[in-house]
């Protein structure tokens, strides 16, 4: 029988201490770049062009209404926007960091707005909670911590 290795502290510390290889860090970012860009673009055409002559915006706006957001088309309107616009810049690498910490307020009063209703989970112990807004927020604040301007 092969001997078990025998997991010290010191053995520990010395896995901890490795370091990532450089090049996969940057490839792991542009993936995630890249994944959530697509996620958000895709939510944004989405609405543009839901039911006839892209009513999504509109059906958006009057909902935003009742929930007492004032100019409730003009807030879904910018939003679909952003949603089309932005994607394309951070998946280019351009205006990463405000355009990813813009995307995460706006799902993050989307996911109070929302989400925050149904509880946590997306599907299995509940339904349409707050997890996936949570990993995409938290994806796009990794993204604007990575691509925040460098300091003199």
């Amino acid at each position: 029988m092969a001997e078990q290795p025998e997991f010290t502290a010191r053995r520990l510390l010395a896995l901890q201490a490795t370091a990532p290889d450089p090049r996969a860090s940057v490839q792991a970012l542009v993936a995630l770049r890249s994944v959530l860009a697509v996620l958000i673009f895709i939510h944004g055409l989405h609405r543009a062009f839901a039911g006839e002559l892209g009513l999504g915006v509109g059906l958006f706006g009057e909902w935003l209404g009742t929930q007492g957001l004032p100019f409730g088309y003009a807030v879904a309107l910018a939003v679909t926007l952003i949603e089309l616009v932005g994607p394309p810049l951070i998946l280019a690498g351009r205006l990463v960091a405000p355009l990813a910490l813009l995307h995460a307020a706006i799902l993050a009063v989307g996911m109070v707005m929302v989400h925050l209703p149904f509880g946590w989970f997306v599907v299995g112990a509940g339904r349409n909670g707050m997890e996936y807004s949570v990993l995409l927020i938290t994806g796009l604040l990794c993204l604007a911590w990575t691509h925040r301007p460098a300091r003199a």
